[in-house]
């Protein structure tokens, strides 16, 4: 499968982050409407413009969980065409650490809730899952796939 140009006939992905959140055998992961259907993900979201990407698997985490985190590793880039729009995304995913919930917090338009989920409540729900990117991602975590975060270069270490 081939990914779509852009209007001007220049190809430009999507960049998404996506934070893979373990408590011993459970994940954190979230139910969001996609189309009209609950959909399982990762909290997970679309980088901001002038956003670190460590900086924004943060953020999408709170705000589509109500869980604050601490980023501890790199897992690694996993691009995905959408067959639907055959648009290509590319997926920053990293590993945190669960800090503190805030149970009270709205979640994003879209998130019917947080869950945690062991890898095999995850695979038993595959035709629910958003993309495949999000059992690639807990098996990457699971299998060590763990880089240090300053593999990602930070945009305020970036020359003027």
């Amino acid at each position: 499968m081939t990914s779509k140009l852009s209007v001007d006939g220049v190809w430009r992905p999507r960049v998404t982050v996506a934070t893979v959140v373990a408590d011993g055998e459970r994940f954190l992961m979230v139910e969001e409407d996609v189309h009209g259907e609950l959909r399982l993900n990762q909290p997970a979201g679309h980088l901001e413009a002038g956003e670190d990407l460590v900086d924004a698997a943060v953020r999408e985490t709170l705000e589509e969980t109500g869980w604050e985190v601490a980023p501890e590793h790199f897992v690694g880039v996993m691009p995905w065409i959408n067959p639907r729009a055959g648009d290509t995304t590319l997926r920053f995913v990293f590993a945190a650490r669960a800090l503190r919930h805030h149970p009270d917090r709205p979640l994003d338009d879209g998130i019917a809730r947080a869950l945690w989920l062991t890898r095999d409540e995850i695979a038993a729900s595959t035709a629910r899952l958003r993309t495949a990117l999000v059992l690639k991602s807990v098996d990457a975590w699971l299998a060590g796939r763990r880089l240090p975060l300053d593999v990602i270069a930070r945009l305020r270490d970036a020359a003027v």
